[in-house]
């Protein structure tokens, strides 16, 4: 088993090192404290994990786990956080983390949860669980689906609403058409829209764009 462990904090890291070589005998750990570092062992190794924290320096939120996963669709990540959002964690699942556990989970939960992405399947840390399936907990009013966005997203919205097309929009933000198209019907999907028209209303009312 070959693992990425990506998270800034030096004393985390080896916490979370010490506990898979100790589970996973033979196991190949690799470590970085950025995303920029995490990519470039992802490109020179056939990783079977990754346990991703989201805050990272040089970048956070879903943001971080977006970009890994655009880069590397087919390496299983595990997010690591101290967000227990409900939403967020929707978010996370969304833009293909495998799986998702608190920081403050057990270094036996941490074990399981290592092993059952690993095999292939999704694993929500026990504690996050019912946040995850009761809509009351964690739950925003108002805007709250404009917080879920990622930055890319809300970047994204911008633009279209403002009348760019997709090609355009990719050679603003330095994407590639479909790249932009996907980020396009995921933050529609999040946000229950279904057309341009009613997403530039939601802009409008939100404040993400003004009011001319």
């Amino acid at each position: 088993m070959e693992v990425l462990l990506v998270d800034d904090q030096a004393l985390t890291i080896q916490a979370y090192a010490a506990s898979v070589r100790r589970t996973f005998g033979g196991a190949r750990v690799y470590t970085a404290l950025d995303l920029p570092e995490a990519l470039q062992i992802a490109s020179g190794h056939p990783l079977d994990l990754v346990l991703l924290d989201l805050s990272l320096p040089s970048c956070t939120g879903i943001d971080t786990l977006m970009r890994f996963h655009t880069a590397y669709p087919a390496v299983p990540v595990l997010v690591v956080s101290a967000n227990e959002d409900r939403e967020r964690i929707k978010a996370c699942l969304e833009a293909g983390a495998r799986g998702y556990i608190s920081k403050d989970a057990v270094t036996e939960e941490l074990v399981r949860a290592v092993r059952v992405v690993a095999d292939g399947k999704r694993y929500i840390c026990q504690g996050l669980t019912q946040n995850l399936l009761d809509p009351q907990k964690g739950a925003r009013k108002g805007d709250y689906a404009a917080e879920v966005l990622t930055t890319a997203e809300l970047n994204i919205l911008k633009l279209v609403v403002e009348g760019m097309s997709n090609p355009a929009i990719a050679v603003t933000i330095g994407l590639s058409p479909r790249t932009v198209e996907t980020y396009r019907l995921r933050l529609m999907r999040k946000l229950g829209i279904e057309n341009l028209p009613s997403l530039v209303r939601y802009a409008i009312r939100h404040g993400i764009i003004p009011l001319e």
